[in-house]
């Protein structure tokens, strides 16, 4: 899987005419994204990284809970589907509680919960096959809303390093990369004026890392109710605050991004480079799947650091 981890790098050296320092391998791969976009061109893949891209199978799913629901999941789930077909990764979808097993979940190189919300699971039977999961090293990526998902379940929500608190509205704002040397942000614009939704979170855990942050100074603060909610949830946080994030948890890797609200975002270049390094990124973290390793008999074992 070392090699998916390049595979960004060898985009630019197809795309572009020189050779580029491995800072600015994405200006290839932004090419790709724009002509991706307009469906006017394939890319053209090196055999050598399509033959590791066949290795990978993802699972995209789209249960959401009781409650509001994200009208982007259809176009979010396309979108992976395109990069699955470009590359020549599997990619299996279900919003069917019952895929959670743990022989089913076996399968799969890493899970996607794009927008998810409330709880996705029917039974800690299938919590537990998730968690196992896991902890036997497979990977996770969530998308946007996913830090709504699963609120009364402390292990998943420590997994995902928080839940949900509060966002602001929908509004024109900044993202600033501040982890320039991470995988999963090579090539994307240092600072990132884009419209979405800020998702701020409670019950942070500590051992996430963030490579992505909100600019919190840059938010509309006319509103002077709005103006007390961005104050009250950033709480210690007084400029930036968490975007995207990796988290190392109990044996899994997981990335998150708080990113992609309007499911026009799922044919914007940017926003559609910024989904597939992260699934790149974990991708080509994820080793070969350790059962041995799995040691959660229910939902809430303790966790075994």
């Amino acid at each position: 899987m070392k090699m998916i981890a390049r595979l960004v790098f060898a985009l630019s050296l197809v795309f572009h005419p020189m050779a580029l320092p491995i800072g600015q391998a994405g200006i290839g791969f932004a090419f790709f994204t724009s002509v991706y976009a307009q469906n006017k061109v394939k890319p053209i893949v090196p055999d050598s990284y399509r033959d590791e891209w066949k290795k990978v199978t993802v699972l995209v799913y789209t249960k959401n809970g009781k409650g509001y629901v994200h009208d982007n999941i259809p176009s979010a789930v396309s979108c992976i589907q395109q990069l699955g077909k470009q590359y020549g990764f599997k990619v299996d979808t279900s919003s069917n509680p019952s895929v959670m097993t743990e022989e089913n979940l076996k399968r799969y190189t890493l899970l996607i919960f794009p927008s998810t919300n409330n709880d996705v699971f029917d039974t800690d039977v299938q919590r537990l096959a998730f968690r196992r999961y896991i902890e036997a090293g497979g990977g996770f990526v969530g998308i946007h809303s996913v830090t709504g998902t699963e609120r009364n379940w402390k292990w998943f929500k420590m997994m995902l390093g928080g839940t949900f608190a509060w966002h602001a509205k929908f509004q024109k704002f900044t993202v600033k990369v501040i982890d320039p040397s991470h995988p999963s942000v090579q090539g994307l614009p240092k600072v990132w004026e884009k419209e979405d939704e800020c998702y701020f979170a409670k019950e942070l855990y500590p051992g996430t890392k963030t490579i992505l942050a909100h600019d919190i100074t840059t938010l509309d603060i006319s509103d002077t109710v709005q103006r007390n909610l961005i104050i009250k949830n950033a709480a210690g946080f007084s400029e930036l605050y968490p975007a995207a994030w990796t988290n190392d948890f109990d044996g899994g890797h997981t990335w998150c991004t708080t990113l992609g609200h309007d499911k026009k975002d799922y044919t914007e270049p940017v926003y559609v480079q910024h989904l597939f390094k992260g699934i790149s990124y974990i991708a080509g973290t994820v080793k070969k799947l350790d059962y041995t390793m799995a040691y959660a008999d229910s939902r809430d074992t303790p966790i075994r650091y």
